[in-house]
């Protein structure tokens, strides 16, 4: 919070960040959850999660920063899977093949490791995340980071884009940053072609399928 101030936000959205920490709105109301799927250019099929104190204002406004990026408000979600993800950290290298077994004896669907082969990630059936946690970190001897419920895109529906097509990965990268945190300065947009976070927004997560 002294960060917050120091870097100069208005105090009405520092209070409306530490209200929304707590899952309530400035008001004291439970905070409504939102989901919109949306398709972007580039064939990006999107879901964007978000809590809100006012689910018609925040679709409202979601729905026109869609269209601007010069997308469609559109069922999508037949395009990913719900999906269970865990986060675990270790303090020596970890090699696949040596834990890959133990993993899905345990009931996870998927794995993957960093590049610093120090941490993995475990993905599972959805009602099975909390419980798989715990008994990996076990059996795995891993320090648990965190676990989480997102989507996941389906092999099949992902979008390759190409890495030498510039300026469609950029602008994909700009539009999925402004679907995150779409409150920004004209000026600030302007000079960082991505936009500068004005204040909090009600965007939880944006998943999309582009590889």
């Amino acid at each position: 919070m002294a960060q917050a101030k120091k870097s100069g936000l208005p105090k009405d959205l520092i209070e409306r960040a530490i209200a929304k920490g707590k899952g309530v709105s400035l008001s004291g109301d439970p905070l409504q959850t939102l989901t919109v799927e949306a398709m972007l250019p580039l064939s990006v099929s999107t879901i964007i999660e978000c809590q809100t104190d006012s689910k018609k204002r925040t679709l409202e406004e979601l729905r026109l920063l869609v269209k601007e990026a010069g997308g469609t408000v559109t069922p999508t979600s037949h395009l990913f899977d719900r999906r269970g993800h865990i986060i675990f950290k270790s303090e020596r290298e970890l090699e696949e093949e040596n834990i890959m077994e133990q993993i899905l004896e345990a009931g996870a669907i998927d794995m993957g490791l960093k590049k610093d082969r120090k941490t993995l990630s475990v993905y599972t059936e959805p009602n099975e995340t909390a419980s798989i946690a715990q008994s990996l970190s076990k059996s795995l001897r891993l320090t648990l980071g965190s676990y989480e419920i997102i989507w996941v895109a389906r092999p099949e529906s992902r979008i390759d884009i190409d890495e030498a097509e510039e300026a469609p990965r950029l602008a994909l990268d700009g539009i999925i940053s402004m679907l995150e945190y779409p409150l920004v300065t004209p000026s600030a947009s302007a000079n960082t072609g991505i936009g500068q976070i004005e204040g909090d927004s009600n965007v939880q997560a944006v998943y999309h399928n582009a590889a």
